[in-house]
């Protein structure tokens, strides 16, 4: 069954008054890819957070926020004499060309100036949670995922039906096309040798039918488009949880190159109605693979 890239999972806590809810989102990614967004205070966390991730999802680009109210589990705030002394720096001018006065209070409220401490028992607590709330989300995520999937399915079985449709097509016309060349081609050369009272030798005529057939042979292109077909529709049925967006990719681009060479090679009208039909569910193939997993 097949999986889509995007998704969106939560989980939510409360834990002596304190709330963490942590969200994750995914979207179109060709690898795995992790954004990570703490609280000021939980900053150091995000490597056990991306092992998580990678852990639960293979392929994406994935955004967790976490979120943090209460302050049971903190054991208080410290002033950062750095940031603090920055502020002042800059504000020490304005403040004697205008004979203001810097007020600490008011210093305090700004940002950075004030950090949260949470103390090594604090922080393990937090750290399980998050850990605990994060897997939760991811599981919630991939479930989204696999819904997605399965309208992503539904939608790449309708192209691929179309395609089936118009190759059994193009296998059962193509015969039929070195004939109508040959009676054309007898009609033109029968009409032209009339005008000088000549007659058409068949050995001229075999001869140029003969090179026109081995010409426009499409055999080994319908072929390869029909393996290439019975692999996609393989791979998509197939339950073995593994990432199948760049295999699919890769056919529907070697489905595209077979198509445009059994158009280019057989030059009839109805053919080539139905490979600019093929042409168009590849391209909606395409575009939806792109957000297989």
């Amino acid at each position: 069954m097949l999986r889509s890239m995007t998704g969106f999972g939560s989980a939510t806590e409360t834990v002596d008054g304190c709330r963490f809810v942590i969200e994750a989102r995914a979207v179109n990614g060709r690898y795995l890819k992790c954004h990570i967004r703490l609280p000021e205070e939980f900053q150091g966390l995000e490597q056990g957070l991306e092992e998580i991730v990678s852990s639960s999802l293979d392929r994406g680009t994935v955004t967790v926020t976490v979120r943090v109210s209460g302050s049971s589990l903190d054991s208080g705030a410290a002033v950062d004499p750095a940031v603090l002394d920055r502020y002042i720096e800059q504000l020490k001018p304005v403040s004697e060309k205008h004979d203001l006065s810097i007020q600490i209070a008011d210093m305090l409220e700004l940002p950075g100036v004030l950090v949260a401490q949470v103390d090594d028992d604090a922080r393990s607590r937090v750290v399980e949670i998050m850990h605990r709330l994060l897997k939760q989300a991811c599981d919630e995520l991939d479930g989204m995922r696999c819904r997605e999937g399965e309208t992503l399915q539904q939608d790449l079985q309708g192209s691929l039906d179309e395609i089936r449709t118009a190759l059994d097509f193009i296998r059962e016309r193509s015969p039929v096309v070195v004939n109508l060349y040959e009676d054309r081609l007898r009609q033109r050369m029968e009409s032209l040798m009339s005008s000088v009272g000549a007659t058409v030798a068949d050995e001229d005529l075999v001869r140029e039918v003969a090179i026109f057939a081995e010409r426009s042979d499409i055999a080994e292109e319908v072929i390869r488009l029909s393996g290439h077909l019975d692999h996609f529709q393989e791979l998509m049925n197939s339950d073995t949880g593994e990432p199948l967006g760049r295999t699919l990719d890769f056919l529907s681009q070697e489905m595209l190159r077979e198509t445009n060479t059994i158009g280019s090679k057989c030059l009839d009208s109805e053919v080539s109605r139905r490979t600019v039909l093929i042409k168009g569910a590849i391209d909606r193939l395409k575009e939806q693979v792109q957000n297989v997993r």
